[in-house]
């Protein structure tokens, strides 16, 4: 029931969170890691906890996360909660066994896995066989297209979190990120030629709407910091003063030969400008 609206600045535990809308009109923030995993779907319109009960909506007890309580009682007569599994199963497990840590899962940590993965694709890697249970994760022996073997667990090929044996990465970092001093010139120039960033929504980076404040709010990140540009009444006023902020860029790039212009000397003007060393622009 939820849609992604837009990033905010708060972090939880290093994971950004976001805004999201419901489809009964309520609001909810979420980091990025409980977006992935689905362990929460509405913004607690459908949860029904009756008063008196105590609400582990959302909370985690190993690998799984209450998502609603049952009509059902336990043995104590404590309340019966329905809980997803990170292995994708569901289980009914009583407040107290949560709680004291009896209950960590569907079953899925005392059994093989339910589902054979042998032959099947993750990016790069290929699944050869099962590689045993280690640290309540069934593991993958699996083939990279590069040539290398790795074994990978189960939940991380499932969540996408692992694509190859390393090479991916390494190939990523090495070629197209261009790093000085920790920041990535490919990512500035990038950001100089005007690509917007894949949650972008007003056309402009570093721009979006405040629908609280009914205000256009500019704001620019440099080497792992946000820095907030201030709130305006029109699109125009908060796009120039992204603008004026991205003169941080300018200055890091000059510090390495790099300056910026409107069209590269070997371009014309329908051309995209690129970077270069020397008296190159972007």
């Amino acid at each position: 029931m939820l849609t992604v609206e837009e990033p905010t600045e708060q972090r939880k535990a290093g994971y950004i969170v976001w805004r999201c809308r419901c489809d009964c009109g309520g609001e909810i923030l979420l980091d990025t890691r409980c977006l992935q995993r689905e362990t929460v779907r509405n913004c607690g319109c459908r949860t029904v906890v009756k008063p008196g009960q105590r609400d582990i909506s959302g909370m985690r007890f190993g690998k799984l996360t209450a998502v609603s309580p049952t009509e059902e009682r336990g043995s104590r007569r404590d309340t019966v909660w329905l809980c997803h599994c990170d292995c994708g199963g569901e289980v009914k497990a009583a407040l107290g066994q949560l709680v004291s840590g009896m209950r960590k899962s569907c079953g899925c940590l005392s059994r093989p896995p339910g589902k054979d993965y042998v032959g099947k694709r993750f990016g790069r890697l290929t699944v050869t066989e099962y590689a045993g249970k280690r640290g309540g994760m069934h593991r993958w022996r699996c083939r990279c297209d590069c040539g290398n073997e790795t074994v990978a667990g189960q939940t991380l090929l499932q969540a996408g979190r692992t694509k190859s044996c390393g090479c991916l990465q390494a190939s990523i970092y090495k070629d197209n990120l261009k790093l000085k001093d920790g920041t990535s010139v490919t990512i500035l120039k990038s950001i100089k030629k005007g690509r917007l960033i894949k949650t972008n929504t007003s056309g402009y980076n570093g721009v979006y709407f405040d629908k609280k404040q009914q205000r256009w709010v500019a704001q620019i990140t440099f080497q792992g910091k946000t820095r907030y540009l201030g709130s305006y009444e029109l699109l125009a006023d908060a796009v120039e003063a992204r603008r004026q902020g991205e003169k941080v860029y300018d200055e890091f790039l000059e510090q390495y030969g790099l300056k910026v212009c409107e069209l590269s000397e070997k371009g014309d003007a329908g051309e995209e400008p690129d970077i270069v060393q020397g008296s190159g622009c972007i």
